[in-house]
Formats: C-alpha cells, structure tokens, sequence
C-alpha cells in the first residue's frame, strides 16, 4: 500500500468507528473487548479510554508494562484531543508530506504520532475522548482498537492496514 492508500483507509475507519452514544457502560465494554483482543493475540498491553475533559473511564495495565506505558498514553492522548484524528493517521500525514511533528507545532515532549490512540467520535457531536493502547508495535497497538471497535459497534467490513 502507498502511503496516500493508508491515509485513505485510515480515513474511513475513523469516519465509519463512530458512536451514536458513549457512556462510561460503553467505555467499560470496548475497555474489555480491548483487553480481550490483546489477551486473544497474547501480547501484553496497557488500555486506557479518556474522555477529552482528561477523565479517565477504563483503564488496564497487563503485567509487562511500566510507568513509560503511561507516558505514551499522556502523549497519545494530548495529540488525539488536539489534533482529533488517530495517530496512525498523523503518523502518516507527517510521512506523507515529510514534516516533523514539530514543523506542525507539536512538542516531542508533550505528544507523540504512534500509533494507539484513536478518537472516540460521537455522531453530530464530535471528538468527545480517545482511545489508547500501548505496549506492542503501533500497527499493532492501531490494529487492536480497530478490531474491537468493529466488534463493539457492530461493523463487519471496516478497511485495515498492515505496515507502513
């Protein structure tokens, strides 16, 4: 795949992963399909869902992560807020077009484009949290989310991506 292909089908996931509604019950379920796909896959990850005013509403950590699991995840969290796309998609915009994240004004220290976090959107309201996975490569971690999304919500033909 082209970098402008991944763009294009990272598009379409974020625009066809969209609830209706979310609540913390939601937050609960996606945060345990999460988990679940991690554990199905065995690889050890850290899961957080964060609403945008920075509540947390689901969060595990598997035995093989650290306290820099979660510095991702304040990274990744930060970047989906203010951005209000998935890293995986920054990623590869900056790619795409040879910028640094700096280059956008976006500290190193205070953000990150890996991919793990991915917006939660509620249809006709918004970007009202992100999603965030770590611990595994970023497709992976990217990966992760869009299987159990698609469980959750309920969608069977949801466009992936490998590798870039």
């Amino acid at each position: 795949m082209t970098v402008e292909e991944i763009i294009s089908v990272l598009a379409m996931q974020e625009e066809i992963l969209q609830f209706n509604h979310f609540t913390n019950e939601d937050a609960w379920a996606l945060g345990t399909l999460l988990v679940a796909e991690s554990k199905r896959l065995d690889v050890d990850t850290a899961v957080e869902i964060r609403l945008n005013n920075g509540y947390t509403v689901f969060k595990y950590a598997g035995n093989g992560t650290t306290l820099n699991n979660a510095v991702w995840m304040d990274k990744m969290f930060a970047a989906v807020r203010r951005m209000e796309k998935s890293t995986m998609l920054l990623y590869s915009e900056l790619k795409r077009n040879g910028e640094s994240m700096e280059e956008i004004g976006l500290d190193e220290k205070e953000y990150s484009c890996l991919g793990g976090g991915f917006p939660i959107r509620v249809e006709e309201v918004g970007v009202i949290g992100v999603i965030m996975v770590t611990n595994q490569s970023h497709f992976l971690n990217h990966d992760i989310i869009i299987k159990a999304l698609s469980r959750y919500l309920h969608v069977d033909e949801v466009p992936r991506i490998r590798a870039l």
